[in-house]
């Protein structure tokens, strides 16, 4: 790991937003915030070039309705090339966390995202990826 150290001039308003975002994500200084802002523009940049990317897709729903099991299911089925694993945790009686942990084609990822958060009944649901190269 190489690291280097270079000089970066900001306007005074971009420099204001840059602190803020340091303190509202709680970064221990600018060069963490940088990094990461860094760091989640390449990640990003791979998302459109259809890079291979690993994640975990994270859905909430009202498990009584028994229906939504299924349909995620039948959703699921269709994309084993891209699941390596899923997992429900019973939060209460009502609410179900299902997390889906996923890697393969940025499009495809985001495909079987657009999929599982739109089944009718979902409460929440969310795509996170990272590169995997």
């Amino acid at each position: 790991m190489s690291l280097k150290r270079f000089g970066v001039s900001l306007e005074d308003d971009l420099l204001e937003s840059l602190d803020q975002y340091v303190d509202d994500n709680g970064f221990a200084n600018r060069s963490q915030a940088i990094r990461f802002l860094i760091e989640k523009n390449v990640a990003e940049t791979k998302w459109q070039c259809n890079h291979t990317v690993a994640g975990t897709i994270i859905i909430m729903y009202d498990q009584v309705k028994k229906e939504i099991t299924s349909r995620i299911a039948a959703v699921q089925q269709n994309y084993q090339d891209v699941i390596l694993s899923s997992s429900q945790y019973y939060i209460n009686q009502n609410f179900c966390l299902h997390i889906a942990t996923v890697m393969g084609e940025a499009h495809r990822l985001t495909e079987l995202s657009d999929k599982l958060t739109t089944i009718k009944g979902i409460k929440h649901g969310k795509l996170v990826m990272s590169r995997a190269d």
